[in-house]
């Protein structure tokens, strides 16, 4: 048991509230009530439960300032659902942060596949000082694949506009939206899919050469 189990609860939802976001304990601290140390060893605690994991930034020089900070996703969506009192599907759906929660969904669901499959690819996030961002990059033989998870049912070129710059960027091998329609190309390369095809998607993205 940590001291201070009240502040721990808080902190822990706190958690769930902020999925996809970077994890900043400065300004988590005041909020808990503790130091940002006693929250680095709470995120510990509960990395070492198996409740959450931590998806570190890609970095790499592309001239610009990248971020260097990880994020924090649950293990178990429902999980996070509950701690955010939401109880039904239909809830879900209507809740303000059904992105987050949908990308935690997709998030864990690639750990999965990388860890039941035995697969040696490494997965992080890209994110610059500007903003721009990538919710997943999949490194393969010093390569990179780019995936952008949107909670969405309908293709649309606003949901392309970042995975293209980080893409120019970077000089990414491949761009993929994954979502919740069904799929389709992207102008200029690459495509949307959806999440029911997640382990196919990057299945073939692992062996993907050109």
């Amino acid at each position: 048991m940590v001291e201070n189990q009240h502040a721990f609860e808080v902190f822990v939802r706190l958690l769930a509230g902020r999925i996809g976001q970077l994890v900043n304990f400065e300004s988590m601290a005041g909020d808990v009530g503790v130091s940002a140390h006693t929250l680095r060893k709470w995120l510990s605690v509960l990395e070492a439960s198996y409740i959450v994991f931590r998806l570190q930034p890609y970095y790499a020089n592309f001239g610009k300032r990248l971020v260097k900070t990880p994020k924090v996703y649950f293990t178990d969506v429902g999980l996070a659902a509950h701690l955010l009192g939401i109880g039904t599907g239909a809830q879900v759906l209507r809740d303000p942060l059904v992105g987050g929660l949908f990308e935690n969904l997709v998030v864990g669901e690639a750990m999965k596949w990388r860890s039941n499959g035995r697969r040696i690819e490494d997965f992080y996030f890209f994110r610059d000082s500007n903003g721009l961002e990538v919710d997943l990059v999949m490194e393969v033989a010093r390569r990179l694949h780019l995936v952008e998870i949107k909670c969405a049912m309908t293709p649309n070129p606003s949901l392309e506009r970042g995975i293209r710059r980080v893409a120019s960027i970077t000089g990414a091998l491949s761009k993929t939206i994954i979502y919740r329609g069904e799929g389709f190309p992207i102008a200029g390369g690459g495509e949307y899919a959806n999440f029911g095809r997640l382990s196919m998607c990057l299945d073939e993205l692992a062996d993907r050469k050109e």
